[in-house]
């Protein structure tokens, strides 16, 4: 959909960029011509995936460890990224962690296990990439992949449900907040889309994988290509006027809040 090199001469930063969706955004971004650096708590899985991706499309992939859950661990690796790529032009928050649970089951640990990785990671991430870009005097482009049950709400999922709500919230807020700053703060909601990480935890008999077809327009599961599309879409320069946007990526259709030239960005009365 985009040109050869729209990323040419960009630096994308991804958390979860090892594997599944994480991944396949970073394989977009990386074939456009960015300069990626992943992130993630296994090093090894990074490093061969950053190889297999560099590999493919001849730029550069770095590997960085980062515990989204550790304001420490997030510091000390944007700090790391600054000095062997630069300051980020995309940020892509994709860490996430889920399980499913009756919620009269979940203990406060259980509930932190999720909330410290969508939530207070994706938190820890943005401030301090946004802390330091500010500083700088530099702009970026910041997406958040949630999911289409933080609006919906669903049961047994509601740690990941409430986090991913508030993801949301975040992204909407910084967009009207930070947008002075050259800053973009946009959110997809996928659908269904088959990862080994996700369906493993929340669909291990395959009983989900076999009926969603029938209550999806087109009749299938979507691609990790697909949600990449829409993706690499929203952190470039076509879409410089979006920000503060949901964008659901379901079926025969991706909605977009934002359609043909409007800007979605939340605007907050200040009241002293």
């Amino acid at each position: 959909m985009l040109p050869p090199n729209t990323f040419k001469g960009k630096v994308a930063f991804i958390t979860g960029g090892g594997t599944g969706l994480g991944k396949g955004m970073t394989m977009a971004l990386s074939r456009l011509g960015a300069e990626c650096v992943i992130s993630s708590r296994k090093l090894d899985v990074l490093k061969e995936t950053a190889a297999e991706i560099s590999t493919e499309t001849g730029n550069k992939v770095h590997a960085l460890q980062c515990d989204v859950r550790d304001p420490e661990s997030v510091k000390k690796a944007i700090a790391e990224m600054i000095e062997v790529a630069g300051h980020p032009n995309v940020v892509i928050n994709n860490a996430a962690g889920n399980f499913i649970s009756p919620s009269e089951r979940l203990s406060a640990n259980a509930w932190r296990t999720i909330t410290d990785i969508v939530l207070n990671g994706t938190a820890y991430v943005t401030l301090e990439v946004g802390k330091q870009l500010i500083k700088a005097g530099k702009g970026a482009a910041f997406l958040a992949i949630t999911t289409i049950y933080a609006e919906s709400g669903t049961g047994f999922l509601v740690p990941s449900a409430s986090a991913k709500a508030g993801v949301e919230a975040m992204c909407k807020s910084l967009a009207a907040e930070w947008g002075k700053y050259g800053m973009r703060f946009n959110v997809i909601q996928p659908g269904p889309i088959k990862t080994k990480g996700a369906f493993s935890r929340l669909d291990p008999t395959g009983s989900f994988e076999a009926a969603m077809p029938e209550r999806i327009p087109c009749g299938r599961l979507g691609t990790v290509g697909e949600l990449a599309n829409l993706a690499v879409y929203l952190c470039s320069d076509y879409a410089n006027w979006v920000s503060g946007a949901v964008s659901l990526l379901l079926g025969l259709f991706v909605l977009l809040i934002i359609c043909m030239g409007v800007n979605c960005t939340v605007q907050v009365p200040y009241s002293p």
